[in-house]
Formats: C-alpha cells, sequence, structure tokens
C-alpha cells in the first residue's frame, strides 16, 4: 500500500456522500485511501438530507437544480472556503466539477497560492442538448479551458476522454482510472430471493440496468428494446431497473409490462441484484467511464455495451457485446443472442471476471497519489517524479 503522509488534500465537489451517483461513491473511496494511508483530507460540497455530521465535511448551503432535483447546486464564498483552508493547511487543492462548489476551491487555492488540480467527471457538453440548453455549446469548452487550465493537472477516467481534453485544449491531462472491488461485486452474491423480487421465474431471463434514470442516459431506447424482446418470447424474460432520477416517472410509463423499479440500491442489495440478472445492457453513449459495466462484469454478468465512448476502452469486443445502443432494434438482438447462447455468455461472463480483476483499487490510488506527490512538487520547482516521467507536461500555471 502506498504511503500518503504529508498529504493534506482538501477536495472541493458538487456531489459526494450520502448522495448516490458513480461521482460521489469515487470520491468517497477517495477519501478513504488517503486516511488509511495516513493522509488527511479536508471535503466541501453542498448541503445533503440526510448526511450525517463529520468534521471533515463542510457542507455549503444549496438547492435543487431545476433541471435534476437529486442534484443539489451552491456558490459558496471563495474568502470563507480559503479561510477554512488556511486553517486546514493543505498541500493539494482537488476540484471534481466547474460549477459552484468548484469554482470555489479554484478561488480559494489561488488566494492561497496552494497547488490546485481538478478532474473531469462528466460529458456537461453532450448533456446540454438533452435537457434543451444546446445554445450554450459555444462557450463550454473555453469555460473549461479557463477553469481547467488553471490548474497544474486535469484528470481524466479514461484515455479517450483524456484525450478528448488535450485535443480541446486542456493542459496537464493525466489519468485517473477506476477500479472494481471484487468482494463486493462477485457472482457469489447470486440470490434466489433475489431473483423472486425481479418476478424471475426458474428459466426466466433477466435483463438488468443500474444508474441514474435521466434523459443523457438513453435508458428509454433500452425500454424499447424490451418491449421488443418480450413480445417475442412472452413470459420468459425479465427487466430489472436500479436507480432513479428525473425521467422515473416516464420510465415507468414506458416500461414493459412487469419490469421491477428497484429503486436506489447499496451494500448487499446491490451486490445481489448485479449477481443474480443473466445480462446487463448499458444504454449510454454519454459516460467518461461507467462505473455500472466494471460493476456488472466484476458480478459476472455478460454485457451489452455501446460500441462508442469511454466504456469501449474495457468494454469491448471480447469482453462484452457492444451495440449500436441507439438502435432499440440493435439491443433487442444483442439481448436475444445471449437468451440462446449459453457458450457466448458463458465466454463473456470469464473475460468480463478476467478484465474486472485487472483493474484493482490500489493501482488506481498508487498512480493518483503520484501524481498529487507531483503537482506539489511541481509547485516548489522541484522536477516531476519519475512515477509521472513521460506523462504530459503539467501546466505551471498558478
Amino acid at each position: 500500500m502506498s504511503d500518503a503522509r504529508g498529504l493534506r488534500l482538501a477536495l472541493f465537489t458538487d456531489t459526494f456522500a450520502p448522495q448516490v451517483n458513480g461521482v460521489a461513491r469515487t470520491l468517497e473511496r477517495l477519501v478513504t485511501a488517503v486516511e488509511r494511508r495516513g493522509g488527511a483530507v479536508h471535503v466541501e460540497t453542498v448541503e445533503a438530507p440526510g448526511a450525517d455530521p463529520d468534521l471533515r465535511v463542510h457542507r455549503a448551503s444549496s438547492v435543487p437544480f431545476w433541471a435534476y432535483p437529486q442534484l443539489r447546486i451552491a456558490a459558496p464564498s471563495a474568502a470563507r472556503a480559503a479561510a477554512r483552508l488556511a486553517r486546514f493547511a493543505p498541500t493539494v487543492v482537488h476540484a471534481t466539477t466547474p460549477f459552484g462548489v468548484g469554482l470555489a476551491g479554484r478561488a480559494a487555492a489561488q488566494r492561497l497560492g496552494v497547488p490546485f488540480v481538478s478532474s473531469y467527471h462528466t460529458h456537461f457538453g453532450a448533456y446540454l442538448d438533452h435537457y434543451r440548453l444546446g445554445a450554450l455549446q459555444g462557450i463550454v469548452w473555453p469555460f473549461f479551458r479557463w477553469f481547467h487550465n488553471a490548474g497544474r493537472m486535469t484528470f481524466a477516467p479514461t484515455e479517450a476522454v483524456r484525450a478528448d481534453l488535450a485535443a480541446h485544449g486542456i493542459r496537464g491531462t493525466r489519468l485517473w482510472g477506476r477500479g472494481v472491488d471484487g468482494e463486493r461485486f462477485s457472482p457469489r452474491w447470486r440470490s434466489a430471493p433475489m431473483r423472486t423480487r425481479m418476478g424471475a421465474a426458474d428459466g426466466d431471463f433477466v435483463v438488468a440496468y443500474v444508474g441514474r434514470l435521466a434523459p443523457e442516459k438513453n435508458v428509454e431506447r433500452l425500454l424499447e428494446a424490451m418491449h421488443i424482446v418480450m413480445a417475442r418470447h412472452p413470459g420468459r424474460v425479465r427487466l430489472a431497473i436500479a436507480g432513479d432520477g428525473p425521467s422515473e416517472a416516464r420510465c415507468r410509463a414506458l416500461a414493459p409490462p412487469g419490469t421491477w423499479f428497484a429503486g436506489v440500491l447499496s451494500g448487499r442489495a446491490l451486490s445481489e441484484f448485479y449477481a443474480s440478472a443473466d445480462a446487463f445492457v448499458m444504454p449510454s453513449e454519454t459516460e467518461t467511464f461507467g462505473n455500472v459495466v466494471l460493476e456488472a462484469m466484476a458480478s459476472g454478468l455478460p454485457v451489452v455495451a455501446p460500441d462508442v465512448g469511454a466504456t469501449t476502452e474495457f468494454a469491448h469486443e471480447g469482453t462484452a457485446l457492444p451495440c449500436a445502443v441507439r438502435q432499440p432494434w440493435a439491443v433487442a438482438g444483442r439481448v436475444e443472442w445471449l437468451m440462446r447462447d449459453a457458450g457466448l455468455c458463458e465466454a463473456l461472463r470469464a473475460r468480463g471476471l478476467a478484465a474486472a480483476a485487472g483493474r484493482t483499487w490500489d493501482a488506481v490510488w498508487e498512480r493518483l497519489l503520484g501524481d498529487y506527490r507531483a503537482a506539489a512538487a511541481v509547485a516548489c520547482g522541484a522536477p516531476l517524479p519519475s512515477s509521472v516521467a513521460g506523462a504530459p507536461p503539467v501546466s505551471r500555471a498558478a
């Protein structure tokens, strides 16, 4: 295990536990990883209903985001944030969003002269059309360049996203990948009671989806595909969905009869949900990584995944069934292929499990902590550590 002693990380984020999404879960893991390795963490985030008091976490007053009430937005004072940082004395400030809390983190780091890094988690530009905000496309990348190039590094979850950021003029890009917990997500969690909750009888084929129910996730195309499959195979197929979001009511209205909406799951219930299905479909092309796809693979599920986008770096021909997920007929065909070909399912399970096993969180944290050390070293004018030698140049902007 790498050593984080001496690291004092100030994390600025618009989403954090107890919120349930891929970014919040990753950041919660990051805090735990730094502290277990001897470092210290201070978190600045939004207030959230149900959040437990935590001296490490400062929560700014927030309101629900109008287009997505499950998310909250805040505009904290940079001066007050800087005062809190001065007391914490961070060695690195990391902002995970270019809005709200992230803007306060950027300004506070500049006020104090503390090394600043950022990360890119969401294809905001791709989301605009889904939320009828396409008129803002012209200002997205200039704004992102202004925000991210103020720091010494910008972290991307996949090489595809890193290359895209660099192509748009974001300097000092680094890869901050994702891992999967092989104990939490495993075929051993398959559960007969969970399959009963899914509505599955012996011999039924259960298709699962885990994630937000939101326009950019393309869930409606999955529902159309499952209507096709169920019409061709009446009584043999079930669809189970875990998650919530602004499109939940519409998804419920469009879903095939018998679809089980499990709501937001966590802990053992989520582990059993994955492992108790027979296939997983990811209909979204807008992922910057796709944590749920990796979790499904680790759970032993054959996966139908987009044939474009960031998920193709680990869910591709051989480990998954790539598919034009915007075409319901194409998705339906992939599901039916899995239903009739047990050998293919078994091969995809084995390859998916092997791919997931190679993505450990320890390796992820080792690389990220090395980059944090590099950011602090650059701030002092020291050469980059050998662990990041050969990576793209680091911006020395304040």
